[in-house]
């Protein structure tokens, strides 16, 4: 097989957490539980923010306690502050994803928080980690995530530079996994290229993921233009469901299976079955109403 690409299924969060269905915490884990089957080796089971504001990640630690240990699997929660870090503490997720965002508009919108009270809200979770007892490994990993990378529903277009910097601090802070954001889908394959570009050389030690969102049919050639300049690690949701509640007009991510489709045609690898992604994509589907919403999904594969 040729150069693997990681896809990290966000499906379950971030696929969930914009859909007006409110599925509960044993059908949601029900869902990590066939997504890992169809090969997501790490994937982003939960969120941890307020039920009143996303009621559709509510029950969290039940959707945790509901996950048994699986080897070779990585469980990410998604934190957007220090109180969702602690509670991100409390279950046994493998690994926390940190929202961040380049803008002051969609943080104050997101998080309450500007980008300055972003990075120092991060600083002080580094600084906590840093601090904790216990043998290393027993805190779980983390990575950040930078939303609006591309454009901001609040403060318009975000530059290079603004990109860079920002990238720059948070590496500065010791995150060693940083991606970057399409939350609203506004990107192109060229801007991908000039800020993946960007993002290495202000943080030449850091891995680098990307996130797209599929909302002006660009969604999967940003994601080439990013395999392209080296990225291997792409961020995509089963079905292509979801969004952001917080960013009028953010909908859909790019589709896991149609992601797979492409890259495995191409001769990449993903370690994806892709019969079975299609199966949980349907089935997600019908969960939430919205049946076969991506182009696989409806088409299925093809096997000349």
């Amino acid at each position: 097989m040729g150069r693997f690409i990681q896809i990290v299924e966000v499906g379950p969060r971030d696929g969930l957490q914009n859909e007006k269905a409110v599925l509960e915490p044993a059908v949601r884990a029900d869902f990590v539980r066939r997504l890992e089957a169809a090969g997501a080796q790490r994937i982003e089971a939960v969120s941890f923010v307020h039920p009143k504001y996303v009621p559709q990640m509510a029950g969290a630690e039940e959707v945790m306690a509901a996950l048994p240990p699986a080897a070779g699997h990585s469980r990410i929660g998604l934190v957007l502050n220090g109180k969702g870090y602690d509670r991100a503490l409390g279950t046994a997720v493998d690994e926390v994803n940190v929202a961040m965002s380049a803008t002051d508009g969609f943080g104050l919108k997101n998080q309450g928080l500007n980008v300055d009270q972003q990075v120092q809200m991060l600083s002080d979770i580094m600084a906590g980690r840093a601090n904790a007892d216990g043998a290393p490994g027993a805190t779980p990993k983390l990575s950040a995530t930078l939303s609006c990378v591309w454009g901001c529903p609040f403060d318009g277009e975000v530059s290079v530079e603004q990109v860079g910097d920002l990238v720059a601090r948070i590496a500065a802070l010791g995150v060693e996994e940083i991606a970057l954001a399409d939350t609203i889908g506004v990107g192109d394959p060229w801007s991908v290229t000039k800020k993946v570009e960007a993002s290495r050389k202000a943080a030449p030690d850091a891995t680098l993921r990307l996130h797209f969102h599929d909302t002006r049919n660009t969604g999967l050639a940003n994601a080439y233009a990013g395999v392209e300049a080296g990225v291997d690690i792409l961020d995509a949701s089963v079905g292509g469901i979801g969004g952001c509640p917080f960013a009028p007009g953010a909908t859909g991510n790019i589709a896991t299976e149609d992601l797979v489709y492409m890259l495995e045609r191409a001769g990449f690898s993903t370690g994806y079955d892709l019969d079975q992604l299609i199966e949980s994509a349907r089935w997600i589907g019908e969960k939430i109403d919205k049946p076969r919403l991506s182009a696989l999904s409806r088409a299925g594969g093809w096997k000349p």
